[in-house]
């Protein structure tokens, strides 16, 4: 909570007490007196807090202004100065009260909102187990080293990202990964930090240090997310003037029509900016939090209102509708006669078992292991290909102009690494993308959810990106795109079609996520710049995600819109009634305070989850 505020509600209520004591315990007699007007001792203390208060709020609205900011902040200093003109010291001290009390609400209500984003920062863990001379060593998890060997014991969480190399155990990745079922770990597989092991101890090696680690990511974007706080600025400026210039009207009718300054006061009184000055935040943090429970970081409030009314949505190929795993399309010997395709597979991925290249892991992994052969002297050109001797053959792999410069060969528009056995041409291997299973799915409820425009953005040869577009139901293709033209096809979108969502995840997307009026980065494998570039995380490998995303937006928005058109209808009604004069300030000031209660529990709404998540209509219908 922040303290500053929280002191200045204690130092209100305090203000109150005295003076309740003064007036009604000890029936204390002016300090001094001028002409007719006395000055009572809680009238004075009461008085000098609103003054200072006043011109506190004051202070800000000057700097609102110069940055081209306006609210409803005036509609606050004026009931304050109103209360003090008319000498009503108890309606000025309830207004004290619903200021600062207001405010103190915000922090506890936010406080509640942002509960799982906080949990992350606790949990984050910070000592692991070394292994150093078959001893444990518990050493700060930012000294781990790759290549460090660490204990992670039952029940304790895995400290940085590593591969397990000895036991097997259960790990509950649920935080992570959304998975409910803990995943059995073996010797060779990955850990994820933040993982938490089963019943059995393992032994692990560290491949990635604390800073690039799965869960740190995590953690630092959720520190992200919280140094910039929830700003409501479009919609506060769409209903701050009209509510302003409502309420002095009436005030001001009601000050002629009377004739008694009073009437003006106590509808000031009950003009209260707190349901756009808090409730509204609120919301946005609560959607925020209600992001994060679906894996989805959220860098920032107005982030969820561009969301809410996007109406086109980009999207990368590679590694976002489709899977980061190519599969072998087809296998081309030169002369099957010569060199089969069993043949030509097995030596091309006996060779690229020591590569790191996608492409060479792709090709492996496709290969059934009893294909594959060891493989010796090799070497790697970085960008080019790789040779090595298998089964005494000399075996290059790579591209045409690294393999067989000088071979004639059709052109081939999709991924392709080609063969020479023994310095001849031997013949080649294509790759496709593997669609990812909820890629069209996604599309589909996109269009549901408002998108009126979805494209896809690819530097893929045209016949690739027309096939992966029209499998998923993308209506614009575009193919064979430098960066450069990916961020001007995102800014050439009209404004009618705006805002624009781009969706990617690779660090060639980060400067069209950053062109973009919302960029989503797909963060599941780590860090990237595409997640420091993005508005917004998905931490789970699941494109649906951005239905949620959306989906949760649009909850929020409407949680907020229809909390604040309820609050200031209620506020309008009342000022009408303290219109008649009925309503003294003192009361009036008691009754709005229980309306900037309700507005800041209806924003906590948004913290619901919307209507089956993944379901095909979300909230869009709601």
């Amino acid at each position: 909570m922040n303290l500053r505020r929280q002191w200045k509600f204690i130092l209100v209520l305090v203000a109150g007490a005295i003076g309740l004591i003064c007036q009604f315990g000890l029936q204390t007699k002016s300090l001094f007196q001028i002409g007719s007007l006395q000055f009572p001792i809680q009238t004075i203390l009461i008085d000098i807090i609103g003054i200072l208060m006043a011109i506190s709020l004051l202070t800000e609205i000057v700097g609102d202004f110069k940055t081209g900011r306006y609210g409803v902040d005036i509609l606050a200093v004026i009931a304050v100065v109103s209360t003090i003109l008319i000498g009503d010291q108890w309606a000025e001290w309830m207004i004290l009260v619903m200021m600062t009390g207001g405010e103190t609400l915000e922090d506890y209500a936010t406080g509640q909102a942002d509960k799982e984003l906080r949990s992350l920062l606790s949990n984050s863990p910070s000592i692991a187990n070394k292994i150093v001379n078959e001893k444990l060593v518990a050493v700060a998890v930012d000294e781990l080293q790759l290549g460090d060997h660490v204990l992670i014991k039952p029940g304790e969480q895995v400290p940085v990202d590593g591969q397990v190399i000895k036991g097997i155990s259960n790990f509950d990745q649920s935080s992570l990964t959304g998975e409910s079922v803990p995943v059995n770990k073996n010797p060779g597989d990955e850990l994820m930090s933040g993982a938490i092991n089963g019943s059995d101890a393992v032994e692990m090696v560290v491949t990635k240090k604390a800073s690039d680690s799965e869960y740190q990511t995590i953690v630092s974007l959720v520190k992200s997310s919280q140094a910039q706080p929830a700003k409501f600025v479009k919609m506060a400026d769409r209903y701050a003037v009209p509510f302003t210039i409502i309420s002095l009207v009436i005030g001001i009718a009601a000050w002629i029509h009377s004739g008694n300054p009073v009437n003006f006061a106590e509808v000031m009184v009950v003009a209260s900016p707190c349901p756009l000055l808090i409730a509204a935040p609120v919301a946005l943090v609560s959607g925020m939090s209600s992001m994060s429970q679906h894996h989805i970081i959220v860098k920032s409030g107005p982030t969820l209102e561009k969301l809410a009314a996007a109406k086109t949505f980009a999207f990368d190929k590679t590694g976002t509708l489709t899977e980061n795993q190519l599969v072998i399309d087809a296998i081309v010997p030169v002369d099957q006669s010569t060199v089969s395709q069993q043949t030509l597979q097995s030596y091309a991925a006996s060779v690229e078992q020591q590569s790191s290249h996608i492409i060479a892991n792709s090709l492996v992994d496709a290969t059934d292991k009893k294909l594959l052969q060891p493989a010796t002297d090799i070497k790697e050109t970085t960008g080019e290909g790789i040779s090595g001797n298998v089964e005494g053959h000399t075996v290059k792999v790579g591209k045409l102009s690294y393999v067989a410069p000088h071979e004639q060969v059709n052109t081939i528009n999709s991924t392709a690494v080609y063969i020479a056995i023994d310095h001849v041409y031997a013949g080649y291997i294509t790759f496709k993308d593997q669609l990812r299973p909820e890629s069209a799915t996604t599309i589909a409820r996109l269009k549901r959810q408002g998108g009126e425009h979805i494209m896809m953005l690819t530097g893929d040869h045209k016949d690739v990106a027309d096939r992966i577009g029209q499998a998923v139901g993308v209506d614009d293709i575009r193919s064979e795109l430098l960066p450069a033209q990916k961020i001007a096809a995102i800014q050439e979108v009209p404004k009618e079609n705006r805002p624009v969502v781009m969706t990617g995840d690779g660090v060639n997307d980060a400067p069209s996520l950053t062109a973009a009026d919302v960029g989503i980065a797909m963060g599941a494998k780590g860090a990237s710049a595409a997640s420091e570039s993005a508005d917004a995380v998905i931490m789970v490998n699941d494109l649906s995600k951005v239905n949620d995303a959306v989906a949760i937006s649009k909850h929020t928005m409407k949680v907020a819109n229809v909390d604040v058109l309820t609050a200031i209808t209620i506020v309008i009604i009342i000022e009408m009634i303290a219109f008649t004069g009925v309503i003294p300030a003192f009361w009036g000031a008691i009754i709005q305070e229980c309306v900037d209660m309700i507005s800041i529990s209806l924003a906590l709404l948004a913290k619901t989850k919307p209507k089956s998540p993944k379901q095909t209509g979300l909230v869009a219908n709601n």
